[in-house]
């Protein structure tokens, strides 16, 4: 099992087109045996310490295997949105880990 953390920072005024792409892909997860665990788009008061830029989004995801979730991310019902993603997502940090 491996554990992916997503910080999503998204352009401003593209929130709309970055929700049509996640709306179409994050279904698809569980077709790569993966698991959207928590998705979260904090406001201001959440944050005690923030150096830098805030995320838009943070989602935390698992798949069963790397291989997984390298298909998903190849996945041709994926990529065909993808332009939405690199319409409106301004940069990413991927953090990937095992359970402890």
């Amino acid at each position: 099992m491996i554990y992916i953390t997503q910080l999503i920072f998204v352009k401003e005024g593209k929130e709309a087109v970055f929700h049509e792409f996640e709306d179409n892909v994050l279904p698809l997860i569980e077709k790569f045996n993966g698991k959207l665990l928590y998705r979260v788009r904090p406001d201001n008061p959440a944050y005690i310490v923030a150096e830098g830029e805030k995320p838009y989004e943070i989602h935390f995801v698992t798949f069963e295997s790397e291989s997984d979730l390298q298909a998903y991310m190849k996945d041709d019902g994926r990529l065909k949105f993808i332009h939405l993603k690199n319409d409106s997502v301004q940069s990413m940090l991927l953090v990937k880990g095992n359970k402890m």
